[in-house]
């Protein structure tokens, strides 16, 4: 009894939120004790997106699933790509016009079900039309990046894609403007934006965002350089910026505010010792290397918040819950944070 009593005082000390008297000691899910400013939109899903006026969030139901788009107010949930048969998307993003850019692999292998993440596809689908979106034919490793405002998106290719093509360990950074054809879309004026061969120090790179309001400058991720670091490249003359300077830390930048004056990113400057308990910190973008921390998921063992985006009137950002032990990524639903309600409350 002593034992417990004093496990039970530690865990309050560390922030862990118990269960009530009579029901063990077993901490509280964070989706079953959110703050006031944090709603669930869905029970399943991962990797949301908000729609231009921020009335809809694109997401996928899980990794190689399908894309989804939830009606916030009416909580309505559409499924996009159910009218033709896919092995599943890893990535769905609106472009600037509505239609909506997909990720995913051309073939599948149960065996390897990994390779599908960093050996995926690009594909423009028009919402409502029923017809199967169309191939950019251009691979994509991981995540692409969606201008808000353009017709424009970046994507990273990597050494396993191309065999022989890049050395081994290797990624590039490339960009490209979608255009229409006969209402068929189409990669033009594609060029390279970055090699990581090029770079003082090893690292693999994946586009995040396109930094508002300009859009001059890629905000992505150098993972495996200290830990993980957020980074921007000036789009003209390629000079770089660390904006995180962490060492040490896994700081992994996935949502931007439209100001272009922060993003927000994944990280454990709670607790560097493991990664995969990150959560979700506003990360200035003035060279400062700020950080606030805006969940606490990950205050209870075994979760995690992760994957957010903002939306472009900055008052709502959307993010999923994670666990440790699974696959990078993988969302357990899709929740809603008012930005102006938590900072009017003070909450984080």
């Amino acid at each position: 009894m002593i034992a417990r009593a004093f496990v039970q005082v530690v865990l309050v000390a560390l922030g862990f939120p118990l269960l009530a008297a009579g029901q063990g000691t077993q901490p509280i899910p964070p989706d079953q004790n959110l703050p006031p400013h944090i709603r669930r939109l869905s029970w399943f899903g991962e990797r949301a997106d908000f729609s231009r006026d921020g009335r809809r969030v694109l997401f996928l139901s899980k990794t190689l699933g399908d894309a989804m788009e939830i009606e916030i107010e009416t909580g309505i949930i559409r499924n996009l790509t159910a009218h033709y048969p896919h092995h599943g998307y890893t990535r769905a993003l609106y472009l600037a016009n509505g239609d909506i850019l997909l990720s995913g692999p051309v073939e599948f292998d149960p065996a390897d079900p990994g390779a599908a993440r960093t050996n995926s596809w690009l594909f423009v689908l028009k919402p409502g039309s029923n017809n199967a979106p169309h191939a950019l034919h251009v691979k994509c490793a991981e995540g692409p990046a969606v201008s808000r405002t353009r017709m424009h998106i970046a994507w990273s290719y990597r050494a396993a894609q191309f065999p022989g093509e890049m050395a081994s360990g290797s990624s590039q950074l490339h960009e490209g403007d979608v255009v229409y054809e006969a209402g068929i879309p189409r990669l033009i004026n594609r060029r390279q934006i970055l090699d990581s061969r090029d770079l003082p120090f090893d690292a693999t790179l994946e586009p995040q965002n396109f930094r508002p309001p300009l859009e001059q400058e890629l905000i992505f991720s150098a993972y495996d350089y200290q830990g993980t670091e957020a980074f921007g490249i000036d789009l003209s003359t390629g000079e770089l910026t660390n904006y995180s300077k962490a060492p040490g830390v896994y700081t992994e930048p996935e949502g931007i505010f439209a100001s272009g004056d922060y993003t927000t990113v994944e990280s454990d400057l709670h607790d560097p010792r493991d990664w995969h308990r990150a959560d979700i910190y506003q990360l200035a973008l003035d060279g400062s290397g700020q950080m606030q921390r805006l969940t606490h998921f990950a205050d209870v063992p075994t979760y995690r918040a992760s994957n957010p985006v903002v939306s472009d009137d900055e008052r709502y950002m959307a993010f999923q819950m994670g666990r440790s032990g699974v696959a990078a990524g993988t969302g357990y639903g899709i929740f809603l944070y008012d930005l102006a309600r938590a900072r009017a409350g003070g909450g984080g």
